[in-house]
């Protein structure tokens, strides 16, 4: 026995690290050559940027200042996934994150977020005054503590780290914006994005192209506010290789969820989207006919919002596990 362990223990490859320069940072998900190769089956230990480029470092300092235009979200990678080809699928498995520094920060800015007017929704009133909250990161305690910007009341959360982004290149040589999810992933900001889920994306070019970035440390659900508390993470991952098994829109599972994360605006949109992808999963996966995953997702479905700021906002559509059929038949109605 002992000795069958240590020969697999031999056996199991070494961890790839990757640490990125400053400089190789990304702001668009696509558009750019990959830095390193991954074989299916690879762990990789790395590291992501907080979401104002590491510009931001104390009280005082207003994004909206000192954070370069463009820079927002900044991603680690690409990575290419050898054998990846368009119509197949990787699944990346979150196996450790943890924050990189011992504080979060949190802000209002100007424009953005669903507490303020933007672009595209106007509201009566001024903007909220950009402001920035710093949490001190005890990871012993797994607390997040602050206070209030007159020092009068002190508060704490429960550290819950987390990616706001996980996508691959969007296919066709497009490339799009590090705040933006869509059915390749990107800017999810979905606070159930931590250790120990199945992430699964589709392939759209060859290697299918990694990135991932936008580290919190916690977020509420919709990230209201327009942040979370952001901070940079240290990371380990792996990454499956499906071939042959196309999908629409991302795909999550954790230890007793199946999920479908769709994005678009209005909000109705990225609930459609969740929701027919997740139809599709329980008749290719499941066994059901169109009608039968229908009536199932009337009784078993549930629903998360994952974000409400982004340039499309984020809807997961999700099932119990317990309530997943079991087949008898090729095909159970």
């Amino acid at each position: 026995m002992l000795v069958a362990l240590a020969l697999l223990c031999a056996a199991a490859p070494e961890p790839v690290k990757y640490v990125p320069r400053h400089e190789e940072l990304k702001y668009t998900f696509g558009g750019h050559p990959p830095v390193l190769h991954l074989k299916p089956g690879t762990r990789l230990v790395s590291w992501t940027e907080d979401c104002f480029d590491g510009a931001v470092t104390r009280p005082g300092q207003l994004p909206t200042k000192v954070v370069p235009p463009g820079h927002d979200n900044p991603q680690t990678g690409p990575f290419y996934v050898d054998g990846a080809e368009p119509g197949d699928t990787i699944a990346i498995h979150i196996e450790k994150l943890s924050p990189a520094r011992p504080q979060g920060l949190s802000s209002f800015f100007p424009g953005f977020g669903a507490l303020n007017g933007t672009d595209r929704t106007a509201v009566l009133g001024p903007d909220l005054p950009e402001t920035v909250w710093f949490y001190d990161v005890d990871e012993k305690a797994g607390l997040l503590r602050t206070h209030s910007t007159d020092g009068r009341a002190t508060w704490e959360v429960p550290l819950r780290p987390f990616l706001g982004c996980l996508g691959v290149a969007p296919g066709n040589g497009e490339a799009r914006s590090s705040i933006v999810p869509d059915s390749f992933g990107g800017n999810m900001d979905y606070a159930s994005m931590g250790a120990g889920v199945r992430l699964m994306l589709p392939v759209n070019e060859p290697g299918a192209l990694l990135f991932l970035g936008d580290g919190h440390a916690r977020q509420g659900e919709g990230e209201v506010a327009g942040t979370g508390l952001e901070t940079s993470l240290d990371v380990e991952f792996s990454v499956e290789l499906v071939k042959k098994k196309a999908i629409g829109w991302p795909r999550l599972e954790t230890d007793t969820h199946v999920m479908v994360l769709g994005s678009a605006r209005p909000l109705l949109e990225a609930f459609q989207h969740a929701t027919s992808e997740l139809q599709k999963l329980l008749t290719s996966d499941y066994g059901l006919t169109e009608r039968g995953a229908q009536t199932l997702l009337g009784q078993a479905a549930e629903y998360e919002i994952a974000n409400v700021v982004d340039p499309n906002f984020t809807v997961v559509a999700k099932i119990r596990k317990a309530m997943l059929p079991r087949r008898s038949s090729p095909a159970a109605r």
